[in-house]
């Protein structure tokens, strides 16, 4: 050594040379945190202002809620029908037998479920490989609230408040399974040794059962309540049958059928009971026996039907100028795919490393294993590439039903699964944004820059570089794109910025129009509480309406006002309780009640008089009372 060589170089112990972990902002997190607290305020100040309208069909399974409360029935299905199962009933019936028969009270739980749904959002955003960031935008996009999509998450009518965060859970949970457990990985050189790898193998099968049954348990419950998630359901199976097929041949399969068996036990065991089949019900509901012209199906299907499920319109319609999501939705959908596919077909990197010391834990890819990363970006474009698929099999399915060409505004309900698959289809516009440098970058590299390995800091990062235009390859070049590639680039990235902030602004427009909503809803409402209370004073029990106020009317009373639906030439109609109707034949004393300015008022009214067989009238603001003479 040559003397002075060391002069003013101080040696430190092996364990001060460690690279740091960088410290992770929380600043994202907390910005999620208070966007989805704004989110659940606002919904709840919806519910308060009786807002989204409720309906007869909602107040089907208030009764159903109602009934299970007091014991006296426990129904499968959604009364009058064999599909849609009465799961929110159940979760609602403890809360009306506390607080009993109300709205609010039957939507509170769907409200938890809306709250569940953005958790679980940025967790399976996470977990798919986004940072915080990109977490926190997806989050963000799911709190925006427009008029169809507060009712398909708030009102309890049955199958939808549910679908969204039980299918972000089945993804969570193939995402989980096909990865491993994390925490259950021993070292490397102990998983070398083939006894210890077996070991580790059987004890990683064992820790997932739980997760395997839990897969089974949801998906079987969303069959029951409504098989418009069954795409979902089999994009995501066919994920595990992929990449855990040996584990499913033992144990895990057992338990995930058993899972399955018991979710859609409810239904089964009717279907066995009965010989129903809840799928052609489903079909034969959504308008597949009636004719619709293919311009129609493609029009309601193609062009209103994303924009009305995924929030960019106005209540109860959508202007020309928010229509521009359609076509926005089918380029993200195909480009999405193309991106997962991708990834998912690129080959494995190079697996034998050598020794070279990433990180002073020694934890680091030897010759045959896999480098750390690689597997869980395949993991994660499988699942994305599975929501993806999921989201366009309802989409198709959707416009080849008559239901899309025949009433595309209210039958965009049927779509609300699609934001399952947002942060899939979110994807290549956050990448593209981030690439370009016009968006926080992470401290993680995307999947797209190449194989991640644990312990080893970026050159860019050892050099303080965050210059946009920079690419790493393989974790240790950096090399400067040409001055061509970096305006497609930058270009590229302006298009994805364009794209993200003119959803906001679409969703936020929509949202104010739902608001501006609130103030009428409310009114209605309070006239609805008026004529209970009206009928309630004047003793009526049993009363004769049309279909849109009949269950409304029985819910809200409590059943203490039963009803019997009647169409507008007061012939009888659809009982969804056939049971209201022999109550109300058997009373001689039953009154009518119609909405002011309707149909069914018009003919009403032609039968007023003073004589015996005629009626007499009470009015309450926007409602008619019809009492009988004797």
């Amino acid at each position: 050594m040559i003397p002075g060589m060391t002069a003013g170089v101080r040696q430190e112990p092996r364990e001060a040379t460690r690279p740091r972990t960088p410290r992770r902002t929380r600043l994202p997190a907390l910005l999620a945190l208070l966007v989805g607290l704004a989110a659940v305020g606002y919904r709840l100040a919806l519910l308060l202002a009786d807002a989204p309208p409720t309906n007869s069909d909602e107040a089907t399974m208030g009764l159903a809620a109602l009934h299970i409360a007091r014991g006296e029935d426990f129904p499968v299905w959604f009364y009058g029908q064999a599909y849609m199962g009465t799961l929110e009933a159940y979760l609602a019936a403890p809360l009306v037998a506390l607080a009993g028969p109300s709205v609010l009270v039957l939507r509170l739980p769907t409200l938890a479920l809306y709250a569940l749904f953005l958790a679980l959002s940025w967790r399976l955003t996470r977990r798919l490989g986004g940072d915080r960031w990109f977490a926190l935008l997806v989050v963000g996009f799911l709190a925006l609230g427009s008029d169809r999509v507060v009712k398909n998450q708030l009102i309890a009518g049955g199958g939808y408040p549910e679908l969204n965060p039980a299918g972000v859970a089945l993804a969570l949970l193939t995402v989980s399974l096909c990865a491993g457990v994390p925490g259950s990985r021993l070292p490397c050189r102990a998983a070398a040794a083939g006894a210890a790898a077996a070991g580790a193998a059987a004890a990683g099968a064992a820790v997932r059962l739980p997760r395997w049954a839990g897969w089974g348990l949801v998906s079987g419950l969303l069959l029951w309540a409504d098989p418009l998630i069954l795409p979902f359901v089999l994009a995501l199976g066919a994920v595990l049958a992929g990449r855990r097929r040996r584990e499913l041949i033992g144990r895990a399969g057992a338990v995930l059928a058993a899972g399955l068996l018991l979710g859609a036990a409810p239904m089964l065991l009717d279907s066995l009971r009965h010989g129903r089949d809840p799928l052609a019900a489903v079909l034969t509901a959504s308008g597949a026996d009636t004719a619709a012209t293919w311009s129609e199906r493609l029009y309601g299907g193609l062009v209103l039907g994303p924009p009305m499920a995924m929030g960019f319109c106005s209540p109860g319609h959508c202007a020309g100028w928010q229509l521009w999501w359609a076509p926005a939705f089918v380029v993200l959908l195909l480009l999405a795919a193309i991106t997962a596919w991708r990834t998912l077909r690129r080959p494995l990197p190079p697996a034998d490393l050598g020794h070279f010391p990433f990180a002073a834990n020694d934890n680091f890819p030897r010759s045959g294993d896999d480098p750390a990363g690689a597997t869980g970006r395949r993991v994660s474009a499988a699942v994305r590439l599975a929501l993806l698929a999921g989201a366009a099999a309802v989409l198709a399915a959707y416009t080849a039903s008559s239901a899309a060409g025949r009433t595309p505004v209210e039958s965009a309900r049927y779509l609300s699964v699609l934001a399952v698959a947002t942060p899939a289809l979110l994807w290549p516009l956050w990448t593209a944004a981030r690439r370009a440098g016009l968006w926080p970058s992470p401290r993680h590299r995307d999947e797209a820059a190449g194989p991640e390995l644990p312990g080893v800091r970026q050159v860019s990062e050892l050099t303080g570089s965050d210059h946009p235009g920079a690419r790493q390859i393989g974790g240790l070049e950096l090399i400067h794109r040409e001055s061509g590639g970096r305006m497609r680039t930058l270009a590229a990235g302006g298009v994805a910025v364009a794209v993200l902030a003119g959803m906001l602004g679409t969703g936020a427009v929509a949202t104010a129009g739902a608001i501006g909503g609130v103030p009428a809803t409310h009114a209605e409402a309070d006239r609805h509480r008026a004529l209970v209370d009206t009928l309630g004073a004047l003793g009526v029990r049993h009363v004769r309406a049309g279909y849109w106020t009949c269950n409304r009317l029985t819910f809200a009373s409590g059943e203490d006002v039963r009803c019997a639906v009647v169409d507008d030439e007061l012939r009888p109609g659809f009982d969804r309780l056939p049971a209201y109707r022999r109550a109300v034949d058997a009373d001689p004393d039953a009154a009518w009640v119609a909405p002011a300015g309707s149909p069914l008022a018009a003919r009403l009214d032609a039968r007023l008089g003073p004589g015996p067989g005629t009626l007499r009238l009470v009015e309450v603001p926007g409602w008619r009372i019809y009492l009988p003479r004797r």
